[in-house]
């Protein structure tokens, strides 16, 4: 048991109220979690406001130090983050051991890299000496999902602090614990406070504060397209810019001269990864009608050799954050067209747990609901096509356009579909969920805008200035 609080300019700092924080593998609290109010946003975007001017003098090799040193102190307390959040998001443990290790990867991956971030020198004329800067905006806010809790926070964090600009962080109610651990691992680390603040509470009430306060110069959101819009609103309002990583319903589209095995393997992995809480799961299954009915079999074979239990037991599919998710996502099961291949309920004997079984529907209507919208659980629903028009059409034939994959042997055919998916990112023989630390990552149409990620995240974090000298 503890009481999660936030940390502002070094300091934990309280809150008038609080909730509970909820393990989803056993409905058992963990805690008291400080509900954040505008008072506690306020203090966190004036201390990072008044450490912004001294940290964005730092010399690159000083801020890429700290950085690759907050990245060491991770590691070193990556037992300690993966049980955090392994109790606060359900996760196996072994997924959240890899989350620690990728969150410090951020960290690492970013401090090398703004050593070598520079502007560019332009040749206009023999008179003229024209160069451009890249200067970070000031304050940036990060409203995060709690899916992915320290993934999603050093992502975000990690190219934002390296290019000088000072951070606040809303974590998501439900997953608060190691974000405001790192931040006080980075003033471990070295980082001056105020560089990194974290600011606990609910969504509608710190979220909200935080994307409309008038001291944030940009503002970046992962989470649901419905909210994604309210967050752009409050930016554009302020004419601040908002990077927005949000839904997805990403397509494998899988061909006769596939392998199987491999593709049925990665389908599996990228819709149980994480119960399918995961943006960019892949949760619609496009199969050449030759060998549909034979993939289905691979995929329910698959499904049914899968164990599920708590997190801190490390089985291969642990709880839904939460008994809400867990309602939603067997309503729309429920409500599903198609025919039931595997699963469609919740395990017996796993106690109060938010679990559901591992869930193949076939032949649905790629217009129905289960085909169209984010089920946001490990619920996978197959369709069949004939042609390879018919195939890109269903897979860009949703609002989303986040991931997809391509499976064939056939590299002609890889190439003018990976062109022709309307997908921030298209896989050929392979599937990741957002890939490495140093793939660009973002969305089309409702999946959102900007790019998280290599090399481009430095781009997003920074405006460029442009200086004109007349010789």
């Amino acid at each position: 048991m503890s009481h999660t609080k936030s940390f502002i300019n070094g300091e934990f700092v309280d809150s008038p109220e609080s909730y509970l924080n909820i393990d989803p593998s056993t409905g058992q609290s963990l805690g008291a979690v400080a509900r954040g109010t505008d008072a506690e946003v306020d203090r966190a975007v004036q201390a990072a406001r008044g450490a912004q001017k001294a940290w964005s003098r730092t010399s690159p090799e000083e801020r890429a130090n700290l950085l690759t040193r907050l990245s060491e102190l991770i590691l070193q307390n990556q037992d300690e983050l993966a049980r955090m959040e392994s109790e606060d998001a359900g996760k196996p443990l072994s997924q959240a051991r890899a989350d620690a290790a990728i969150a410090a990867r951020y960290f690492q991956f970013y401090g090398r890299a703004i050593d070598s971030y520079y502007g560019l020198t332009i040749p206009l004329q023999s008179d003229m000496h024209v160069y451009t800067r890249r200067e970070p905006f000031g304050v940036t806010g990060h409203v995060l999902a709690w899916n992915y809790p320290m993934q999603l926070f050093s992502r975000a964090v990690a190219p934002a602090i390296a290019t000088g600009n000072c951070s606040v962080v809303k974590p998501a109610d439900e997953t608060p614990r190691t974000a405001v651990r790192i931040a006080e691992l980075a003033i471990q680390a070295g980082v001056p406070r105020g560089v990194l603040n974290v600011v606990t509470g609910i969504g509608s009430e710190a979220g909200a504060a935080l994307s409309a306060h008038a001291d944030v110069d940009h503002i970046g959101f992962v989470g649901s397209t419905q909210i994604g819009s309210v967050i752009a609103a409050a930016a554009a309002e302020r004419v601040v810019p908002a990077m927005l990583e949000l839904g997805g319903k990403s397509a494998h589209l899988v061909f006769p001269d596939a392998d199987l095995n491999a593709s049925a393997f990665y389908a599996t992995k990228g819709i149980l990864a994480n119960a399918g809480q995961t943006c960019s799961a892949g949760s619609r299954l496009l199969v050449h009608s030759s060998i549909y009915d034979q993939m289905l079999e691979k995929i329910a074979d698959n499904f049914r050799k899968t164990s599920i239990g708590p997190g801190l037991e490390d089985k291969d599919l642990g709880p839904l954050v939460s008994l809400k998710q867990q309602g939603r996502v067997r309503g729309m099961v429920d409500a599903a067209d198609g025919e039931i291949v595997f699963g469609g309920g919740i395990p017996e004997n796993l106690g109060e747990g938010a679990f559901f079984q591992p869930t193949l529907i076939s032949g649905v209507d790629p217009l129905s609901k289960i085909a169209q919208e984010e089920v946001f659980g490990p619920v996978l629903v197959a369709m069949a096509f004939d042609t390879e028009e018919e195939a890109v059409a269903l897979a860009n034939g949703t609002e989303y356009g986040l991931m997809s994959a391509v499976w064939t042997r056939d590299l002609a055919r890889a190439h003018r579909l990976s062109a022709d998916i309307h997908a921030g990112q298209v896989y050929v023989n392979a599937y990741g969920a957002g890939g490495g630390v140093e793939l660009p990552f973002g969305g089309f149409k409702k999946s959102g805008y900007g790019r998280e990620k290599g090399y481009e995240a430095l781009d997003a974090y920074t405006e460029t200035k442009t200086v004109i000298m007349k010789l």
